[in-house]
């Protein structure tokens, strides 16, 4: 009895002795920060080698598509352009808030979807209320 339970023990450290040494748990690491190297190099590399070396006149112009340009190419932008720039990142940004608090909102916990509803309702209310003053101002007419 106590020889099979010897031998099972000595069967049992041999096998762990020859899992490996512990680098090789680095392995899909190592694996994985090469191809985030290559990923990226390997396409700005082919492309330096498959791109035509010269270049013709139309690929030169400002623009290629078709048109000719009418101005210069620093011309000023109108701020109008900027504010609804502006008010399209923060709208959108509203987007992004919205979609935590819906898969919260699938909670069990009813108390915290209640206050989770209330205070959606607030959030949106105050964008609401800016896109409202917006409007009012102008900030969404282009002409």
């Amino acid at each position: 009895m106590f020889l099979q339970a010897a031998t099972e023990l000595t069967n049992a450290t041999t096998t762990t002795a020859h899992v490996g040494a512990p680098v090789t748990a680095y392995w899909p690491v190592m694996i994985f920060f090469a191809v985030a190297i290559i990923f990226p190099v390997l396409p700005i590399v082919l492309g330096r080698f498959l791109r035509p070396s010269v270049y013709g006149k139309s690929k030169m112009r400002p623009y290629e598509c078709g048109i000719d340009p009418t101005t210069d190419a620093h011309s000023r932008f109108t701020v109008r352009y900027y504010i609804v720039a502006m008010l399209f990142l923060i709208f959108d940004v509203e987007t992004i808030f919205l979609l935590p608090w819906a898969i919260v909102f699938l909670g069990n916990d009813f108390s915290f979807t209640k206050f989770a509803l209330v205070e959606m309702f607030v959030f949106i209310a105050i964008l609401v209320v800016g896109y409202y003053y917006a409007w009012r101002k102008g900030a969404l007419e282009w002409a």
